[in-house]
């Protein structure tokens, strides 16, 4: 066997899955530089791309409504996005190892093109819909969502710093406007180098949490936080 094939034979391992059509991975793992290089060596793997998005869209949304039943549509759009943007996609093929498989033109090569993100996005999301041509919407869903693994894991690794304010805002904007969230500081106590703040967070004039914290904007996200325990539907 060549390089190039023992190398798609590891990552069908990995994977789990053999492909039916080989033609369907070497295209996935085709960039368009090879391409440029050796006509011959045509498609490349632009078309699979533009499915495989699609494809893992629908994956991950079903993924996410299913493991967050009472989350609205603002913070399951939010967690989709942040799950099946680019940089996320790159993570994952490098997680799959998918770099030494693909095929890039020299120049392409010579630059670092098999180790950079948007060649192993573009790469991926080809896999997918490569596996989804190949062998359909289930085993690619089981697949993906095994590459995955937890979902709930995912976003508390992948998102960005906690920020209780705005998923509060989330909760009340879609029904009350954005204006109707108010933050009050109702005590502020301790010497001027240990100031302990409390803050409240109202909905109009209704109180929905209280917090503390040292400065006061950690007071404000303590009492969007208690507000967001204590949130009824």
């Amino acid at each position: 066997m060549t390089a190039l094939s023992d190398s798609l034979a590891a990552l069908q391992t990995r994977l789990g899955h053999a492909f039916r059509d080989p033609a369907l991975l070497l295209c996935a793992l085709t960039h368009p530089s090879h391409v440029s290089d050796h006509p011959e060596a045509a498609p490349h793997n632009q078309r699979l791309e533009l499915l495989g998005d699609a494809v893992l869209q629908l994956i991950v949304t079903d993924a996410l409504f299913q493991a967050f039943p009472a989350e609205r549509e603002g913070v399951l759009s939010k967690s989709r996005s942040t799950l099946t943007r680019g940089g996320f996609f790159a993570r994952l093929a490098r997680e799959l190892d998918l770099g030494p498989c693909l095929r890039v033109g020299n120049s392409e090569a010579q630059s670092g093109g098999q180790n950079r993100d948007s060649n192993l996005e573009d790469a991926f999301e080809a896999l997918a819909g490569a596996l989804y041509l190949d062998a359909g919407l289930e085993p690619t869903r089981a697949i993906i969502l095994t590459l995955y693994g937890s979902i709930e894991k995912r976003l508390s690794t992948a998102l960005p710093a906690d920020n209780p304010k705005g998923r509060l805002q989330e909760r009340v904007q879609p029904v009350h406007g954005n204006t109707a969230l108010r933050y009050d500081t109702a005590h502020v106590s301790g010497e001027d180098h240990q100031r302990e703040y409390e803050s409240t967070v109202h909905l109009f004039d209704q109180p929905l949490g209280t917090g503390r914290g040292p400065s006061k904007k950690a007071a404000e996200e303590a009492a969007a936080r208690a507000a967001l325990a204590d949130w009824k539907d």
